[in-house]
This record gives C-alpha cells, structure tokens and sequence, in this order.
C-alpha cells in the first residue's frame, strides 16, 4: 500500500512536537507535512512556491488544520479550499485547541468534514489521532482528492456512471 500523507497546518512548535510523537506512539505510517500558517496551506495544496516538487511535497491524503493560525486562519484556508476546484474534495479535519460552538459551527458550514478539539493529555491525543487515522484511511469510502482537472471529453453523465451506461 502506498504512504498516506497527512498534511497538518499548525504554527505552535509544541503542539508540532506532540503530534509527531503522538501519531509515532500510535504507530503511524502515514507521512507528515507540517506547514505553519493559512498562507502556506494553501501553497503547499497548490504545489507553488517551495512546495512545487510533488515528490517531496506529496498532495495530502488528509489534513489536520487548526483555526488559530498566522497570516491566513484555519477558516479562511478552509473557504479557499471549498471554492478552489482541484481541491474542494481533500478531506479536511479541524482539529483545534476551540470548542466554541460559533467556530464549530462556521467550520462545518465551510464544508469542514470533521470538527475534533485538540486534548491536553498525550495518551488521550494518541489514541485520538489512532482513530482518525483509521477511520479516514480504513474505513471512511471515498475516492482520492483530484489534484487536476479531469478532462470531460467522451466522459458519461452521472446519471450514466450510475446507471452503468
């Protein structure tokens, strides 16, 4: 099976430092990215600027995005994404230090596919990020993320792609 790769935008080294070593405690196998603020979110997604070697900088499986970030927050980043079409179907877990039912709410009205509060215990954090891990790469049914526009020559309408035509 090939890596998964896990894109995590948080600016604070110490919550950084914590996920690495949680998702190593939980035996991860996926590779993690990290990216520090909204601007460099939506870079890396887009494949620009120092993130334009897709080899090194793979297009996520997954990401982990806080709200409280510098230069663009997680919910800015989160519209972007939405209304960007090569990248309104990259699962999006908002994993944030805020349990503030308005954050919660505009993150899911954004098209947030999951709302998850960071926990202060590292053996609650393990066993966290060991279940979205396995629930969004084992057992959620979904096709990959278009990283490009797919051609819609000679391509069946929907009804057709249900219907089996």
């Amino acid at each position: 099976m090939a890596t998964r790769t896990i894109l995590v935008a948080e600016d604070r080294e110490d919550d950084i430092f914590l996920m690495q070593l949680a998702f190593k405690k939980a035996g991860s196998q996926a590779a993690l990215q990290f990216v520090p603020n909204g601007v460099e979110a939506l870079a890396y997604l887009k494949g620009e600027d120092k993130y334009n070697d897709r080899s090194a900088f793979p297009f996520p499986d997954l990401m982990l995005l806080d709200l409280k970030m510098p230069k663009k927050n997680g919910l800015e980043v989160l519209e972007a994404i939405r209304a960007d079409p090569q990248l309104k179907r990259l699962t999006v877990v908002v994993f944030t230090s805020s349990n503030q039912p308005r954050d919660i709410d505009l993150a899911l009205e954004l098209g947030a596919n999951s709302y998850l509060v960071k926990p202060s215990d590292t053996k609650v954090l393990v066993g966290l990020l060991q279940r979205v891990e396995d629930y969004w790469f084992n057992l959620n049914q979904s096709s990959p993320p278009r990283t490009a526009p797919r051609s819609t020559e000679n391509r069946p309408t929907l009804a057709g792609e249900i219907s089996g035509e």
